[in-house]
Formats: C-alpha cells, structure tokens, sequence
C-alpha cells in the first residue's frame, strides 16, 4: 500500500459554487453561474449531446443573480453585481456568450434590479427596482424591442417587490414586506383596485412566493392563522382565500407550477433539511418525491413537466440534478477530487434544553477517530432568521479532517420551527439566542465533547455578531473567537443597511433611540474590556449589509488596548468569500489561528 498523507486545504476546495441556473425552452441548453474557474462566471452545458461538457460564456469574473434563456434561442438575459457589492444590474448576452451588453446604458452604480418574469414571447422584462425609489422599490416593465420602460407600482410604507405575472400579462402580485415575518401580498387586476391574498394584512404573517396557475387563480405560501408556512388559493373572480395544502410541522418555502398536468411541486423545509412533494390539484393528491441531496437551492419546472433542480447536502457539494420518468440524473457532477462523501463527517442531528426549557436542534459533526485532537468549533448561523441546515460548506469538512468536532445550534429565532420561534429574535439579538448558545456549549461540555479551554467560537453575519458578543460577555466559555463580518456595534449597523432594508429594520432589531439601552446592552463594542481572547476578524470590503466600518471599529477599538487581534480584509468580496483562491486563504489561516490558539 501507498500510504498518501492527510488531504490538505488545496483537496477540500477542488469543488465549485453554483448560485442560479436556466434552462432552454427546448430544454437542450443548461446555463448557470458558477466559480468552475476560480470566479463566478456563466457557463454552458448542450444537455442533447452524448457527453455534455461545461462551457464558458463569459469571463467578466462576476455573480448571476438569475438566468434566463429567451425563448426563441435569441439571447440570454442575466444580472451582475461587483465583486459582491450586491447592485445586480441587468444585461444581456449572445447565445453564444462573450462580452455583457448592460440593458440601461448610464445606470447609477448604486440601483439594483430583481427579475421576476418574461413574457412568454421574450419580449417583456418585468422587475423590480431601487431606481428612483431606494427605499421601497418600484415595479417596473421593459420592452426589450421598443426600449419602453414602464412604472407599474411606485412602493410606498414597506419594501414592495412585485411578485409575479399572469399568463395574459393583465394581472400581477406584489409584496408589501414589514419584516422577515411580516410581508403581505395584493393581487392588482388590471384597471381594478389591489386585493389582499389573505384575510386581513394588518395581521402579522408571511404571504408569498405566488405562481399563477391561470388569469383568476393564484397558489401561494402563508402562514396566516397557523404556526407553520401552508399552501393557500385565492380566486380573483370570487375575492376568495382558502387554505390548500398543510404538511405537518413543515413549513412550505417554494412552488412551482406545472400547467399541463395540473400539479403544484412543493419545496418544504423540515428543520435541518427539505422535502419535495407534488400536489395535483385536481384529483387532491400529495405524493412525496425523494431528493437527491438535503437542501433545495432552485427549482425550475419545464413544458414537458421535467425538474431541475439545484441542490447541496452535508457531504454533497452544490449540483444540478434533473427529475424526469421518475429518477434524478446529476447534470454537472461537481465532486470532491480525490476524496468521496466516506471521507467526509455527515452530522448528527441532536437536541438540549436551553436556559428557559426550550429545546434547541442541532447539528453535530464529528471528526475521524482516529484525527480527532479532542477541540471543537462552535458555530452560530446566519440570519439571524435563516437556520444551520445539512448543506455542504468546504471550510467545515477541512476543519473537520484536521480533527475538530462542529457544533450549530439552531437557537430561537432560527426558521423552519414555527412562526412563534422564529420572532423570538425580533427585537432581542443579545440575550435569548445568546442564552441558547452557553446552553448548547453547556451541553457539550455535559456530554464530554468539549471544555471551556478546548472550545473555539466562530460565526458569520449575524453569526459573527454572536461571536463578538460571546467574546465580550461570555469569555470564560472558550478560548479564541473568529468572526467573519459580523455587526459590532448595533447604532451603526442601523443605519448602514441597504436602503430598503431600512423600513424593517425597527420591527427587527429595535429603534436607537427608544430602545438605547437595550442596543446598548447588545452591541458587542460595548465590552471591549472583556474581550481578552485571541481574536481573528475576516470582512469583505464591498460587504453591504454588514459593512466593512463594522470590523474596523471593533479592530481598531482593540488594538488600541494591545489586545491580540488578526484582521483579514477581502478587497474584491462582499458578504462573504465566494472566489477560490480568497477562500483558500481565508480558510487557511482560520485553521492556523485555530491551531495556534490550541
């Protein structure tokens, strides 16, 4: 036997990011955005040949936020932004690829657009923009032939994002949103006054994500009267609401509609993982479709009622898969080279009581035996509304082979455990969740997986606010800390948010002004003096919504008390590292602080 040496970091980062796709009408081209080359850029697949092969269509280094192919094979429409800056603005390609022809010549840097639909002739762009209306969003249609851009729905009060468009273009939704668990829908005829999809608007609930199954009726997701997410119906003829589809303890997140066949395909999210169902409308009919990995990224329905779908897992990197005759076919194998999903830590998924009794869910990976060197990362998500799921991250399998356990808890105000938990974060950032986390690291060191003096934090978003916060309230729970840009300070991540994140942010965080001392008590700039572990901070210059003055306040704060402080800045990423040879590095030196903080 040849005895080949432990996979190093090179190994574990061989595997690419997918962030959206689209497919041909005649569904024999695959286009999607995707690092294969290091940088995001479009690439193609002729799904009709014996052996489809990725191809390059453009090499401008930039992130797709959707992709569409005109229908008549003429050209493909798309959004960039700019080295994470998050401006997504439209443009066009060649069917072919090469160089972006930008749709609005002059565009401030600073608009953003977000597709929504194309007429079925190709012909009409319909989105929504932060044009003339930063705060709260306009709706717009463009004539791709005429150039006529037209305001549909001037957004006032909350961020209003239209939706989605009828078959005969008379009859859109659009979506009034107050906070992540506050966002209302109006169905807006032609010439007629806008309709609530639920009952009453002025009851705090979530109703979205709408697909026209015709000209009068609308399925869509809410929560209205209920704890978790449900499909609902409304009929414009009869101004109608009616619950359709519950699944127990599974909050809906996605819908696709298939016209010829009649069928709903329903995206669930089941705590740590999702579920896909099909709903024929007709005959009442749920059936179950097994997924190809954990999470479900995109999906796309076709004509022909075939699915595509992007997804990930705990040990499945991102991939596009196809559903057709009843099997899944992976489209773009993206693998781990020189490794296989043996080699890699699939987590268990465990529960604690927190500090009031409430049980937390959890995910724990665990190392080889025969590497583990006995210290554990402890991680607290994103979000904070979003959870910690089984979706594959390649800087927890690299810290994992180096011998770490990873702990996520899934604390109050995570999604996919009902309404009432998930808005137990609103207007509490510091205390609850944080009490959650000491219990989750109580709880390991109960079961002798870990101690206080083997025992990392590190976290991202608001994630790496909570590792800011542990460190400057909770020290004595571990060693060293790693934050990847997070908030420091609460005052001024308040008012250098986007713009149309703004109106929320009251219902999500508090008001400075009323709640001061609450913002106070939660910033963790507040305990410089007691942040006395060893610190690595990681930010991406172009951050939007956390931006970079928040890791350098907190840095410079520290450094100048001497305090032992590593600052790592990204000039070309956002909110987050998505280049590969960015994520090599910062990877990298997250396990050698890790190392030499044992």
């Amino acid at each position: 036997m040849i005895p080949f040496p432990k996979p190093d970091v090179e190994q574990f980062f061989q595997t690419y990011l997918i962030r959206a796709f689209g497919v041909s009408a005649d569904e024999s081209r695959l286009v999607f955005t995707s690092t294969l080359s290091g940088k995001f850029n479009l690439w193609a697949m002729d799904l009709n040949e014996a052996t489809a092969y990725p191809y390059p269509l453009t090499y401008n280094d930039q992130v797709s936020s959707f992709i569409k192919l005109d229908p008549e094979g003429r050209h493909i429409l798309t959004a960039f932004d700019r080295d994470g800056n998050e401006n997504y603005q439209f443009h066009a390609l060649r069917w072919n690829g090469g160089h972006p022809l930008p749709l609005f010549e002059g565009e401030d840097p600073d608009t953003k657009h977000y597709f929504v639909h194309l007429s079925e002739d190709g012909q009409r762009l319909y989105y929504s923009t932060s044009k003339d209306n930063p705060s709260f969003l306009n709706a717009r249609v463009y004539n791709l032939v005429t150039k006529e851009d037209k305001l549909l729905i001037e957004g006032q009060d909350a961020a209003t994002e239209l939706a989605a468009v009828s078959p005969d273009e008379r009859t859109m939704v659009y979506t009034k949103a107050y906070a992540n668990t506050y966002y209302v829908s109006y169905i807006l005829p032609e010439g007629g006054e806008p309709q609530c999809l639920t009952p009453d608007p002025n009851v705090t609930h979530i109703a979205g994500d709408p697909v026209f199954a015709d000209n009068e009726r609308v399925y869509f997701v809410t929560n209205y009267d209920a704890e978790f997410p449900y499909v609902a119906e409304y009929d414009l003829a009869t101004r109608s609401f009616k619950p359709l589809v519950h699944i127990e303890r599974e909050s809906v997140s996605l819908l696709r509609w298939h016209k010829a066949s009649r069928t709903l395909y329903i995206v669930t999210d089941k705590g740590v993982e999702d579920r896909l169902y099909a709903y024929s409308v007709d005959r009442g009919e749920l059936t179950s479709i097994s997924l190809p990995a954990d999470i479900v990224e995109q999906l796309n329905v076709t004509p022909s009622g075939n699915l595509y779908l992007l997804a990930r897992g705990a040990v499945k990197p991102y991939n596009i898969y196809r559903y057709a005759d009843g099997a899944w076919t992976m489209l773009t194998h993206n693998v781990l080279t020189g490794l296989t999903e043996k080699d890699l830590s699939y987590p268990d998924v465990v529960t604690y009581s927190s500090f009031d009794g409430i049980e937390i869910e959890a995910l724990l990976y665990r190392p080889n035996p025969e590497t583990a060197n006995g210290y554990t990362v402890f991680w607290p998500h994103g979000g904070p509304q979003a959870a910690e799921r089984k979706q594959f991250r390649a800087m927890f399998q690299y810290i994992i082979a180096q011998g770490y356990h990873i702990f996520c808890p899934n604390f109050r105000g995570s999604s996919g455990y009902g309404s009432s938990f998930v808005k137990m974060v609103e207007q509490d950032w510091g205390e609850g969740p944080r009490k959650d986390c000491l219990a989750g690291m109580d709880w390991l060191f109960e079961q002798g997986i870990s101690s206080p003096e083997k025992l990392f934090v590190m976290g991202g978003s608001y994630g790496g606010y909570m590792t800011l916060l542990l460190a400057g309230r909770n020290p004595e729970y571990f060693r060293a800390a790693i934050d990847i840009v997070g908030v420091s300070n609460l005052f001024t991540f308040y008012n250098s948010v986007p713009e149309h994140w703004k109106p929320m942010m009251e219902l999500w965080i508090g008001n400075p002004e009323r709640d001061k001392e609450r913002f106070i008590k939660d910033s963790p700039i507040t305990y410089l003096d007691h942040m006395v572990n060893p610190m690595m901070i990681i930010q991406g210059a172009n951050d939007p919504r956390v931006v970079k003055e928040e890791s350098d306040q907190i840095v410079e704060a520290l450094q100048a008390q001497g305090r032992d402080i590593e600052y790592l800045v990204f000039d070309d990423e956002g909110h987050g590292i998505t280049k590969k040879e960015n994520e090599k590095v910062a990877y990298a030196r997250i396990v050698e602080f890790l190392k030499r903080n044992h």
